[in-house]
């Protein structure tokens, strides 16, 4: 009885200072891994900047034969001109990445502003800042001599553009590839139809990834394997933060590769937006001029019967 009463009162043993120290590394948490925090994004950087740019031409308000004659009424000051404003006080921002529709009935100033973007006009009021490497293709053909062979005229518009001969050399077969002419290439530019020079100009254009890709109308005269082509090679730039900046008179290529569009209507903007709605106001605006220009028409023919069942009822009166 007694030795079990002593097993009993026997004191706990006290753990050693090896078992302190382990019990306190069991129970001190895990080391939390320091974080770098995240590096901030870069702000979008604005390629095209314009500010309040207008474009004038002179219009002569007479018809002057030959030279002699403008001579003659230059010395005696009788030369007058009216001024046209091909661009009105236009001011837009654009940044690197975006694509934008210029949308616009003809004469609305849509190829004068793409001018403007590419340095061939300069404005008569107001500036444009333009930042990056351009690719246009503003007009058919533009940058071919007619009478070379499409070969050559890929190292000249390559020249115009900024590549070098080598460059091209090397890029010839991708070229001549994506454009899809290969038993075309020694014939003169002038024998090519329209839908063919587009195919060369187009491939010379987005042979290198451009920072802005301007295309004016130049599409709509290739075939629609060819346009479909085209609109997947755009994407492909797009995809990497190229620029585009398109017109088109076609609703599907517009909506399908462009979220901003402007409308522009004698020079002047009309409406900035996303293209859905932009592209909507301006679908009901020819709607509205289209109805007011038969309501015009019904007017102009309800007078003109009516002159000729007056002119009759007098015939008769005087008969």
């Amino acid at each position: 009885m007694e030795e079990r009463m002593q097993e009993t009162i026997n004191p706990v043993e006290e753990p050693t200072p090896e078992q302190i120290e382990e019990q306190i590394e069991e129970a001190a948490p895990e080391p939390v891994e320091e974080q770098t925090p995240p590096t901030p994004a870069k702000p979008p950087e604005a390629v095209i900047r314009i500010k309040h740019a207008s474009v004038r031409f002179n219009i002569a308000g007479e018809k002057v034969d030959n030279l002699k004659e403008y001579f003659v009424k230059l010395v005696k000051r009788e030369l007058r001109f009216k001024e046209f404003y091909a661009l009105k006080d236009f001011s837009i921002v654009i940044m690197k990445g975006e694509s934008w529709a210029l949308i616009g009935p003809n004469g609305a100033g849509k190829s004068t502003l793409l001018k403007l973007i590419c340095g061939i006009l300069t404005p008569y009021r107001g500036s444009v800042e333009v930042k990056g490497e351009i690719a246009p293709l503003i007009e058919l053909g533009a940058g071919f001599d007619p009478n070379l062979t499409a070969k050559e005229n890929i190292f000249i518009n390559g020249a115009v553009l900024g590549h070098s001969r080598k460059f091209m050399r090397e890029q010839y077969e991708k070229i001549v590839e994506f454009a899809e002419l290969e038993d075309f290439m020694d014939l003169p530019i002038k024998n090519y139809s329209s839908g063919m020079r587009a195919r060369l100009g187009f491939a010379v254009a987005t042979v290198v990834e451009p920072d802005i890709l301007i295309i004016d109308e130049v599409l709509a005269v290739g075939d629609a394997a060819f346009q479909r082509k085209c609109r997947d090679r755009i994407r492909e730039l797009q995809a990497k933060g190229v620029t585009l900046i398109f017109v088109s008179h076609a609703k599907a290529p517009v909506l399908e590769l462009c979220e901003h569009a402007v409308w522009l209507d004698h020079g002047e903007m009309k409406k900035i937006g996303s293209t859905k709605h932009v592209y909507w106001a301006y679908e009901q605006d020819l709607v509205k001029k289209r109805k007011e220009k038969q309501r015009r028409l019904r007017l102009q023919q309800q007078q003109q019967q009516q002159q000729q069942q007056e002119q009759q009822e007098q015939m008769e009166k005087k008969q």
